[in-house]
Parts: structure tokens; C-alpha cells; sequence
């Protein structure tokens, strides 16, 4: 295959940000482990890059299906197979006819229907499938300290597949997904049910949004209060936590957040600060005057009060028994940053940003000071 500059580019810097900044490639598993062939659904995104990285390190041989078209010169490697999650649509799933694996880490489970066909398809050939699902699965409003065992979120229309409205359809889609594969492969499915995946190459901008903008100083709307609490898991220990499983062959279901014990909102807030500018300055926002401001959101909090409070509080407790581990939260921000900082080098780099604008943001601090004047 003949890989562009640009690919080439792209490629090299979604590796060099997995393994500078905290990814020990060279890491082995505790014992002996064989090497597993491990078919990835997906692979160029951002959890992808970060499993096939380590899985590589452990020595698996990795093949990666999808249509070709995210990042195609990612990892020039290993073996790719294109097609579409949709039987119905161009090759579809006829590229993995034929082939068996140890396990498959299923990324692009959105719509029922095609994670039904894919992995009943690979049912009679692969050992064991993991399925990435989201605490989204869950039904709203979420419970305080919820398990795995908590309510799953349902749909009117079970065979709907767009996520409608503000993705309103996801969370019970993703339920779907699940159940999927757990029909198609009873018994030796791994369901993986993260919060907010953050980290380097992550191409959302929501965590990234506030390193950046603590690295900028100034005074800056911080939302909620410091004892809030919030859930997040570094793409890099959720990876190798993934191939952990697939070394152990581990089936279950899981909540994937973190860190290990409650993280407050304001000590995630100093790591932003020390991370990024010592001089920057927060103005916290109290939640309840937040609700009355419109067209206006923050990444990664959400109000612990309402119907979020139980969002950021899901116990991970079967997760790190089954061996999940977290790095600082520091480290993480750290990371983040550094890795934001050398996307100006790469062409078509992830510098998107989650959050206010400049102006937003100013306009609701102000606001909110006058506010005040007049309560006090």
C-alpha cells in the first residue's frame, strides 16, 4: 500500500502522542500470555489507535475492518479489511467470510441491526466479543453510585436507526448493541460501558477544551462547585484495560470509568490550572444560575443536583477487580496538552474545542458578577 505524506503524518503523530506521553509500549503482561489474533471493527478513530498500539506491544496480531475512509494511513502495518458495518450496503461484512480470530473489540457498535449481523456472522469463529458500549445505556435519570445491574434505557421504536435530536435515540441504541451481541455470542461477550474517554488524539475537544483554555490565563467561567464530582478515563489505560481482557479472556459487563475513588470537579480544576497557566484565574459559576443561562454548555460537568446527579457517580468496583487501572488525573491533563500543542504541525490536526467562545464565556462572567451585586 502506498501511504501519503499527509497519512504518513498522521500516522506518526497519533503514535509518538500514545507512546511520549505516557503509553509504555514496551510494557509486557504479568506472565506468560499467547499471542491473539484480534480483529478491531473500526480501529482509526480514537479508542482504536490506542488498543491496536498496545496489543501490537504485547505482541497480537492485529486486523482492522472498516470502510477505509477515517485515517486510512494509520498503522501501514497491519492488515485492513474494508467493507461496511451495513450488510445491506456496498461489500458489507463479506471481507471477514472465512476468517476466525481470538476475540474481536467491537468500536462502531451504533445501530442493532448491524452489530446482530457482524456478530453473527463471527459467532461460530471468534472466542469471545467485545462490545464498546457508553454509560449512556443506561436509563435517565442515572442512580447515584449506580452498578452494571442499573436500569437499561429503551426505545419507542426498537428498529430506529438514526440517533435523532441531540442523539436522543444513543443511549438506547447502545443498549440494543448490547444485547446484540449477547444473543449472537451468549456467554462470551464483554460489554464495555465507558463515561468520557479523554486523552491525547481524542477528536472531540471536550476534555481538551479545558487544558487549553487554562493554558490561555486569565480570568476563565469555571461551572458547578469544587466538590462536584466527575468521571473520566484516559484512552490509554481504557486500551490497555482492553487488551487485558482479551489476554484474560474476561467476558462480563462493565462500567469503565474512573478513577478508581470519586475525583472532585475543583481538584480536576487545579490539575487543569497546574498543567496549563499557574496564573489563570477560574470564577466558578453556581449550577443553579448556569440553568437559567440558554444556549450554553461546559464539557465533561455536568450539575450534580437534578436529573444528572448520578451521571459522574457510577461504581467501578467489577472493572478494577477485573484488573482496570487509572493513571493521575495530572498526567492525563498533562498529556493532553502537550499532545493539543503539536497538532499545529500535523495537517488537518485535532484542534477542535468543545465549550463557550472567548465572548461566551466573558459575557457570563460579567453577568454573573452583576447578578451577584444586586443579590448582595
Amino acid at each position: 500500500m502506498t501511504v501519503s505524506r499527509r497519512e504518513f503524518l498522521q500516522w506518526s503523530a497519533t503514535a509518538s502522542a500514545l507512546a511520549a506521553t505516557g503509553l509504555d509500549l514496551s510494557a509486557k503482561p504479568a506472565g506468560k500470555v499467547a499471542p491473539k489474533k484480534i480483529l478491531i471493527l473500526g480501529g482509526t478513530g480514537f479508542l482504536g489507535p490506542a488498543t491496536i498500539e498496545i496489543a501490537q506491544a504485547h505482541g497480537h496480531q492485529i486486523t482492522m475492518f472498516n470502510r477505509g475512509k477515517t485515517r486510512p494511513g494509520l498503522f501501514p502495518g497491519v492488515e485492513k479489511l474494508h467493507g461496511d458495518r451495513d450488510p445491506k450496503k456496498g461489500e458489507g461484512l463479506k471481507a471477514l467470510e472465512g476468517r476466525s480470530w481470538d476475540a474481536v473489540i467491537d468500536n462502531s457498535a451504533y445501530y442493532p441491526r448491524m452489530v446482530a449481523a457482524s456478530a453473527g456472522l463471527l459467532a461460530p469463529h471468534v472466542k469471545q466479543y467485545l462490545i464498546i458500549s457508553s454509560i449512556s445505556a443506561y436509563k435517565e435519570p442515572n442512580p447515584e453510585n449506580g452498578t452494571e445491574d442499573a436500569p437499561l434505557a429503551t426505545l419507542a421504536d426498537p428498529a430506529v436507526e438514526e440517533m435523532g435530536k441531540e442523539y436522543q435515540n444513543y443511549g438506547g441504541l447502545k443498549a440494543l448493541c448490547e444485547q446484540a451481541a449477547q444473543k449472537a455470542l451468549p456467554g462470551r461477550t464483554a460489554v464495555i460501558r465507558p463515561g468520557y474517554i479523554v486523552g491525547p488524539d481524542d477528536p472531540t475537544g471536550r476534555f481538551t477544551y479545558w487544558p487549553v483554555r487554562f493554558d490561555k490565563g486569565g480570568e476563565l467561567a469555571v461551572p458547578g462547585t469544587p466538590a462536584d464530582p466527575v468521571e473520566i478515563i484516559d484512552v490509554r489505560d481504557l486500551a490497555a484495560w482492553l487488551v487485558h481482557l482479551v489476554e484474560q479472556g474476561t467476558v462480563g459487563t462493565f462500567n469503565a470509568c474512573g478513577p478508581e475513588k470519586r475525583l472532585a470537579w475543583g481538584r480536576l480544576v487545579e490539575a487543569f490550572q497546574k498543567a496549563g497557566n499557574p496564573t489563570a484565574k477560574p470564577v466558578w459559576i453556581p449550577t443553579d444560575y448556569l440553568a437559567q443561562q440558554k444556549d450554553l454548555e461546559f464539557p465533561i460537568w455536568a450539575p450534580y443536583a437534578g436529573e444528572t446527579k448520578g451521571f459522574h457517580t457510577w461504581r467501578n468496583d467489577r472493572a478494577v477487580k477485573a484488573g482496570l487501572r487509572f493513571r493521575p488525573a495530572l498526567d492525563t491533563v498533562k498529556d493532553t496538552l502537550a499532545w493539543y500543542k503539536t497538532q499545529e504541525k500535523v495537517e488537518k490536526g485535532r484542534t477542535r474545542l468543545a465549550g463557550p467562545s472567548a465572548e461566551q464565556e466573558a459575557k457570563l462572567i460579567a453577568a454573573w458578577r452583576e447578578a451577584s451585586k444586586k443579590k448582595g
